[in-house]
């Protein structure tokens, strides 16, 4: 039984791989879908709940590394294997994630509708702090003083893009509209800040293995009950009927409209897979300081492609995000250390008499 158990745990190697793996997938849609999401809004689309359902549409993709991983499986090992690995508790603990994610989802994309790139951006840094505390809580992970200094930095940022909040407000807006869509933003940062906790927690706390394969399965369902969450809000909201007048209707022509679904709901699938991969391999901290560290790039492109204003204050936000970044990652390179130096003093060789 020990040696199953340790079969089926991956190698250091292997791991190293995964993480990259899931760090190019996070980085890919953690770049890729604010961008591709703020260009629908752009070019005249106006449904905030199919943005937000198109953030975790493209679930059944992940059907396919599962099928995959079954035959590989069916191949290496002896003894019958099932095609889903997951057991209920977990199923109903990614079910509940999921519903979370929904609603994050919907929150997320009614900022992105009313804020610039940028500004959302930089507002979402703040996740970095709402995830640190809820690991505190959840998963007990251990402060420093870096990591104070870091959720201090990224506070401060978000609280200077606040004071002069009209500063970069799209045209035809009010102040009210851009208000409101900056809290909402605030809100996404906050209930996602909970759910990367959660996801570690469920590993923690799950009485079955957890494998790879798992994690694609974890996933699968998080993103199924969140579609889910976000197909009531696009039936109540009347919008599954006027896609087809929208798509007529956008600046870029109907097939582009298509094209910009697709591609959206795919890249999406790519961060929400990465996001929970890196936590397989690392932390919840650790996917929130990769999101939060995307940050610049994000902030260029955006300026880039759809020349976008950037303030004074937007300047001051991101070096003090950049700042806080820099300050976690020293304080966990300085932990890292001595987590590796502990276990050496602890294994002492011991004197034969």
């Amino acid at each position: 039984m020990a040696e199953m158990e340790s079969a089926g745990k991956p190698s250091t190697a292997m791991k190293r791989a995964l993480l990259f793996l899931n760090v190019i997938l996070l980085s890919i849609g953690n770049c890729g879908g604010p961008l591709v999401m703020r260009l629908y809004f752009i070019h005249g689309g106006k449904r905030i709940w199919l943005s937000s359902w198109l953030e975790t549409a493209a679930w059944p993709f992940i059907i396919i590394p599962i099928t995959i991983g079954y035959f590989y499986r069916l191949r290496n090992q002896s003894s019958p294997t099932n095609f889903f690995l997951m057991k209920t508790p977990i199923f109903i603990a990614s079910a509940v994630i999921g519903v979370l994610t929904g609603f994050d989802d919907y929150l997320y994309a009614y900022g992105m509708a009313r804020l610039p790139v940028s500004t959302s951006s930089l507002i979402i840094a703040a996740q970095l702090a709402f995830t640190a505390a809820f690991a505190f809580l959840l998963v007990k992970q251990k402060f420093t003083c870096y990591s104070t200094n870091a959720i201090f930095l990224l506070s401060i940022g978000a609280g200077i893009l606040a004071l002069h909040t009209s500063s970069d407000r799209p045209a035809n807006e009010s102040s009210r509209e851009y208000v409101f869509g900056f809290l909402m933003t605030v809100a996404a940062a906050a209930i996602y800040g909970l759910i990367l906790p959660l996801v570690e927690l469920t590993y923690k706390k799950a009485k079955q293995e957890i494998s790879y394969a798992l994690v694609l399965e974890i996933q699968m369902v998080m993103c199924l009950f969140a579609t889910a969450v976000c197909t009531v809000g696009m039936l109540i909201n009347n919008d599954f009927k006027v896609i087809g007048r929208e798509a007529r209707e956008f600046g870029l022509g109907e097939t582009s409209y298509y094209v910009l679904m697709m591609g959206s709901a795919l890249i999406w699938q790519c961060f929400f897979l990465g996001a929970i991969g890196v936590i397989f391999c690392g932390s919840s901290l650790l996917s929130a300081i990769i999101i939060a560290v995307l940050l610049p790039v994000t902030e260029i492109l955006a300026v880039i492609f759809y020349q976008e204003k950037f303030q004074a204050e937007k300047g001051v936000s991101l070096a003090l995000s950049l700042w806080g970044f820099a300050s976690y990652f020293y304080g966990e390179v300085k932990h890292t250390k001595k987590e590796k130096q502990t276990p050496q003093t602890e294994m002492l060789p011991v004197s034969n008499p």
